[in-house]
């Protein structure tokens, strides 16, 4: 899920990754020359900032802070409190190495800088106060030359590697549709308000101050078929898992983007999927 850029601040250096059986966790989580597992380094973690400068600024066209500008960097003072999933090519050397790329933080990191990312654009209080840990999804990007199958399917293997370590009982996040203009895409997004709305009990509220409606036609006008052929791809991949949306979108500037909120909870994944996140 592709989330907006806060200010860019200073960052704390982060120490290796210690914990030995969350990198075990991931042994074996490899495609030929692909392998996928948590960023143990400053670099790594960098690595990964760049490849998400290159996709969000200088491909996607979003408005980058000077800081970011400077270093080439797309950072934010959320990436300290993460860990960072990434794809990486070990035909390669250096930054090149990393050509993907996700963004994970569960309530503990959430605790150290005082909120969620989501909550800049989604009232998610109900689904924090929801019982068992719960796992923020963000910042995902893949280097052109590795958007495939294969690619995708490393991170997906991942992230459940990481879900079952930390007994994730909800994921969340936005994502993105690649423009501003909602009615441009009042077929995905009132498919998705009208079939996939969260229950209420955990549903997210986009925040009133940016909120745009999402039931842009009315639920006969199109058919369900119809609907989801047209929703992105990372969508699509959530709503296969089961995951339903929040209550309206919000109109990202600064990326370029509409987001909407998504929530999936793990229980609810299909078995297919519990395969793929036990590298079956």
């Amino acid at each position: 899920m592709t989330l907006t850029a806060l200010r860019a601040v200073p960052q704390e250096p982060r120490a290796a990754l210690s914990d030995s059986s969350l990198r075990d966790g991931f042994a074996g989580l490899a495609s030929g020359n692909l392998e996928i597992r948590l960023a143990r380094t400053d670099d790594e973690v960098h690595a990964a900032q760049r490849l998400r400068y290159r996709v969000f600024y200088e491909e996607m066209s979003a408005h980058p802070t000077a800081e970011m500008a400077a270093t080439g960097r797309d950072f934010d003072s959320f990436d300290g409190v993460a860990d960072h999933l990434l794809v990486l090519e070990n035909d390669l050397d250096g930054d090149d190495r990393v050509v993907g790329t996700y963004r994970l933080m569960r309530r503990e990191g959430a605790d150290k800088i005082g909120r969620f990312y989501t909550s800049g654009e989604y009232a998610i209080e109900k689904l924090v106060a929801s019982q068992g840990e719960i796992l923020e999804l963000g910042r995902s990007c893949v280097a052109e030359p590795y958007r495939c199958r294969r690619v995708m399917d490393l991170l997906w293997r991942g992230v459940g590697a990481y879900v079952m370590r930390y007994d994730i009982q909800y994921m969340f996040g936005c994502a993105s549709f690649p423009c501003i203009d909602p009615d441009a895409v009042a077929l995905p997004l009132s498919y998705l308000h009208h079939h996939h709305l969260a229950p209420e009990a955990i549903r997210p509220i986009a925040n009133a101050d940016r909120q745009v409606a999402m039931d842009r036609l009315p639920k006969d006008a199109f058919s369900a078929k119809a609907g989801f052929v047209s929703v992105p791809p990372l969508v699509k991949g959530y709503i296969r898992l089961g995951g339903f949306v929040g209550d309206g979108a919000v109109i990202d500037p600064q990326f370029n983007t509409i987001d909407v909120c998504v929530v999936v909870k793990t229980a609810l994944v299909t078995a297919r999927y519990l395969n793929r996140y036990n590298g079956q």
